[in-house]
């Protein structure tokens, strides 16, 4: 979306009463407001697509920076640890963006009908990537947030939008990554279930060789693709859950260090200090107080 797009910027601040996330009365779409630029934010993000209408953002993978702002879309294919944070947002300019969570039964009915071509051969992607929108796409999404100000058309026309919306990404650069998110069987898909897995299970200790098995890959095809997707090995994976799942205890539980060390599946607190600290920069107490600080708290 361009920088002049005052239609969709005025529909966010009409419906986003609320600093942070606003859940819509459309499934699947909420939007954000935020009033001023923010310190990283630790988060698991779900599979999903965001359209910034003002404002700029940054999402972390693992060291590599994904920047995006007005004109461009930020998709997430699978679910991923990311560290994020707003740069560009004020009062009288707050970041604003509407954010669509990806069905993945909707985006698989669309390839059927659509007969978009899907390689399950195709090399495997990283699970993240920005995008440049254009007038066709931007119309689609502005056509969408509209029917926020028709809630007596949402039942008629969202999924009919939605689809529009899924269609014309298909049809863009990385159409052919988003379709190998839906693809059953492709390699997307099979390291998809393997991260599911994972997630579910993180207190727990993670059988490589089970989670390659549930892929239906050898565990070399297994490492390969996963760090091809995530960017990071699935031990790796697993710690950033923990670590980040660690962080929301503490913030929001007050549960100390030691106690969430045990908690989220670790067998040495001082392990847990070491690897938190490398994460976040400190160890998990000053973290937290330095947070709190930053909160205002």
């Amino acid at each position: 979306m361009n920088n002049q797009q005052p239609e969709l910027v005025q529909i966010i601040v009409n419906h986003a009463s609320n600093e942070g996330l606003n859940q819509t009365i459309i499934p699947q779409v909420s939007l954000l407001k935020i009033s001023a630029p923010e310190i990283p934010v630790p988060s698991i993000y779900q599979p999903c697509i965001c359209f910034i209408a003002q404002g700029q953002k940054q999402v972390t993978l693992d060291n590599q920076n994904y920047n995006y702002r007005p004109a461009e879309y930020l998709i997430i294919s699978v679910d991923l640890p990311l560290m994020s944070q707003v740069t560009k947002a004020s009062k009288d300019a707050p970041y604003l963006m509407l954010k669509i969570d990806i069905d993945l039964q909707q985006l698989a009915e669309l390839l059927i009908l659509t007969g978009h071509p899907a390689d399950l051969t195709k090399k495997t992607q990283r699970g993240i990537f920005v995008g440049k929108s254009d007038q066709f796409m931007n119309d689609s999404v502005l056509r969408l947030a509209n029917l926020l100000n028709t809630p007596e058309d949402i039942p008629i026309l969202a999924t009919q939008t939605m689809r529009e919306i899924y269609y014309r990404l298909l049809q863009s650069d990385y159409g052919a990554i988003l379709a190998q998110t839906a693809l059953k069987g492709s390699h997307m898909q099979r390291i998809s279930t393997a991260i599911q897995k994972i997630k579910t299970e993180f207190q727990t200790h993670i059988s490589i060789d089970k989670l390659a098995e549930l892929s239906g890959m050898s565990i070399s095809s297994f490492h390969a693709h996963f760090k091809s997707v995530t960017s990071m090995s699935p031990l790796q994976f697993q710690k950033s859950i923990r670590l980040i799942e660690a962080r929301n205890l503490m913030v929001i539980h007050e549960m100390d260090a030691t106690s969430t060390a045990y908690k989220v599946g670790y067998e040495s607190p001082s392990q847990f200090n070491r690897e938190y600290a490398r994460m976040f920069g400190k160890p998990p107490m000053q973290d937290i107080r330095n947070l709190r600080l930053n909160q205002g708290e």
